[in-house]
Formats: structure tokens, C-alpha cells, sequence
């Protein structure tokens, strides 16, 4: 059972000239708070312009997420990430039947989602600022293949891309 999207307290964003390596220039590139409506907006529409440009994920996990501490709303955001079609969605709400739950904190799940930050997330996950229920190898595997990803020229631009909108 999917629950709705929690609503952010304020619309926060800025106007930044673009600092992208891309072959065409997009000009100022306004930036939101990390899981805002609005950041989720955007991210959607940059996702959808790379859906068939980066490559399938071959590992196939369903994974809830509570990201807690959010400077926003209620502070709590219950989302999941599911790469049973091939493609990554990410996306509000809970799915029913995940393979693990992973609890972590709202600047915890920023370094990780959109920073790439692999050493913040080891850090956490040892510091116990990471719980995880259910099935652990799940998300092991899911962290190998996104790692082989960092080479791909289009996941690179795309990753890049989400960082610059994000407050």
C-alpha cells in the first residue's frame, strides 16, 4: 500500500548558474530542498530524459526507505527504490513486500542518494546510524552494481544533474 507524498513546508529553492560539464548548456538551473515536491518534481523529469540512455539494472530489489530527521513536514519521509523492472524508481511511499526496510537519517540519505558519498555511507552503516531489516544482500548488491555504473558517461551526467538541483 503506497502512502501519500509528505508535503514540503515551503517551495525552497534558488536560481544557480549551471555548472554542468554537459555538451549543451541549460542555463541557470534552479535548485530545491532534497525531497521537496519540488526536488521530486525535477528529479522525475531529469530521470525521464535518461530512461533510455543509462544502463538496466540487472539486480532485482525492493527496498523501503524511512528517512527520518527531514527539516520538513512531519520529519519523517516513508519512500522505497525498486529495480524489479530493470529501472531504478525511486519514489515516495512504502511498497508492500520489500526485501529490507533501511532506517537512516535525512542528511544521511542526501550523501548517499545524491552526494554518491560511498565512504559516508560505510561510516553510517558501521556507526549504526543505518538499520537495516530484512534482507541485507539485497542491498549489497544493489550498492556492486551501482558502483560498476559510475562509468557509465550517461549515469555520470544524470547523477551530476540531480546534485546540481538539490539544496
Amino acid at each position: 500500500m503506497l502512502e501519500a507524498p509528505l508535503r514540503a513546508a515551503s517551495p525552497d529553492y534558488v536560481l544557480l548558474a549551471s555548472s554542468q560539464s554537459s555538451s549543451r548548456d541549460r542555463g541557470p538551473v534552479a535548485q530545491y530542498q532534497f525531497l521537496s515536491d519540488e526536488w521530486l518534481e525535477e528529479a522525475r523529469k531529469i530521470r525521464a530524459e535518461y530512461h533510455d540512455r543509462t544502463p538496466q539494472i540487472p539486480v532485482s530489489v525492493r527496498m523501503n526507505q524511512v528517512i527520518q530527521d527531514v527539516p520538513f513536514g512531519d520529519g519523517v519521509i516513508h519512500a522505497h527504490v525498486d529495480t524489479s523492472s530493470g529501472d531504478l524508481e525511486m519514489e515516495m511511499g512504502h511498497l508492500e513486500s520489500p526485501d529490507l526496510t533501511v532506517t537512516l537519517s535525512y542528511d544521511t540519505a542526501k550523501a548517499i542518494l545524491v552526494d554518491g558519498d560511498a565512504q559516508a555511507a560505510m561510516q553510517a552503516f558501521l556507526g549504526g546510524r543505518i538499520r537495516v531489516d530484512g534482507d541485507i544482500t539485497k542491498m549489497l548488491a544493489l550498492q556492486t552494481v551501482g558502483a560498476g555504473g559510475a562509468a557509465d558517461p550517461a549515469a555520470l551526467e544524470l547523477a551530476k544533474r540531480l546534485q546540481d538541483i538539490t539544496l
